[in-house]
């Protein structure tokens, strides 16, 4: 063989050795990111469970407080106790990372100020459409979030915890058209089935509840109060869907305690002007407001809204319909007291509806494929 083919071959079998190298190598990284994407969902699938767990006492708290003030205090309570935690944790979490513990990187701090001082504030000082249409975000949020508590909160002086835990957890359906309308949203037949069964399984749930002979059931308060208990949820999805819009903008912990701080602003006024009692009275009480408060709001709906970096409202809210399911079985194992055919029929269609949904298109949240430009990154 002539020297300039030995030549030819050598060059030849060099590019393909270096070529199977960069296809192993990337291979070898597309796996790898696979695997961290998998096991990050996993993670904020069990943390949504346990937001899902934290929130199934809210209406038992809710039934105590309501039995000694009323809703418009209840809710001023639940606010203002949550807002002192969210403010304290993302103090906590500024300093933290500032002094270095959590970032670990000062160079990173220092340009997410940057950031902060770009996104906040153009050349000549004022306030750019950016934030604008962040602080617009918010303040929907708050006034969304503020009138979906306030009408669920009354709704249960008027009806069972059951109807109203029911009725008040319909917002996959406006969160699956209001994503799909505003947030440019796709979802397939596989995740709408599986959005179907799972309303499916909440109707079944109802009919357990509506079907026993209770006047209370079937009164008209309990009519009226199935009914704005049915609105609430209107207003819920409002709320998880600004949410997710704003997961592109800002942090968890911004989120929320905007969203409290502003729901409190517009709370507090009519609290104090139409309400006498304002706060509760007794232990159990304040137990209960306090139990809002840390439990259902921090902890609750802290994880809720951090699930929503990973998650569609839609699936969010599909998952929510499981509310029921904790409080039943720590009734089953504390009091012994067994659940309905129709209340273990329903736990399954739900369970089948979320599985369904969670494989099909529009489960994934606008963030995977949006990421944020938040000026702090998450720990």
């Amino acid at each position: 063989m002539s020297e300039p083919n030995l030549q030819e071959n050598l060059s030849i079998d060099l590019e393909d050795k270096s070529a199977n190298a960069v296809a192993e190598v990337t291979e070898d990284e597309d796996i790898s990111a696979s695997s961290g994407a998998i096991a990050k969902s996993f993670l904020s699938f069990f943390l949504l469970l346990i937001g899902l767990i934290a929130l199934s006492f809210t209406s038992i708290f809710i039934k105590i407080s309501n039995s000694e003030i009323t809703a418009e205090a209840t809710v001023f309570n639940r606010l203002w106790i949550a807002t002192v935690v969210f403010a304290g944790w993302n103090w906590g979490l500024q300093r933290w990372q500032v002094s270095g513990k959590l970032a670990g990187d000062n160079s990173d701090i220092a340009a997410a100020s940057e950031t902060e001082k770009d996104i906040g504030t153009k050349g000549d000082g004022k306030a750019s459409k950016e934030t604008w249409t962040v602080v617009g975000l918010l303040v929907s949020l708050g006034l969304f979030h503020l009138t979906g508590r306030f009408l669920w909160t009354w709704s249960l002086t008027q009806t069972t915890a059951a109807n109203g835990v029911m009725l008040s957890n319909m917002p996959p359906i406006f969160t699956a058209l209001g994503g799909w309308l505003f947030l440019g949203q796709r979802f397939d037949r596989r995740f709408l089935t599986g959005l179907a069964i799972a309303l499916g399984g909440a109707i079944v749930l109802a009919l357990g509840d509506w079907l026993q002979p209770q006047e209370e059931l079937f009164g008209t308060g309990a009519i009226v109060g199935d009914a704005v208990a049915l609105l609430s949820s209107v207003f819920y999805a409002g709320s998880f869907l600004l949410v997710e819009k704003l997961r592109q903008r800002l942090s968890t912990s911004d989120i929320l305690v905007w969203r409290c701080a502003i729901g409190l602003a517009i709370a507090a006024p009519v609290v104090w002007i139409t309400d006498d009692a304002i706060f509760p009275i007794s232990t159990m009480g304040w137990l209960a407001v306090f139990g809002l408060a840390v439990i259902s709001e921090v902890m609750g709906h802290g994880l809720v809204v951090y699930s929503l970096k990973y998650f569609s409202s839609a699936f969010v809210t599909i998952v929510l319909l499981l509310e029921p399911a904790p409080a039943a079985a720590v009734a089953w194992l504390l009091f012994g007291e067994f659940l309905e055919p129709l209340n273990i029929l329903s736990f399954v269609l739900i369970t089948v509806g979320i599985y369904i949904a969670k494989t099909g298109k529009g489960s994934e949240g606008t963030d995977k494929n949006n990421p944020p430009t938040e000026v702090r990154e998450e720990s």
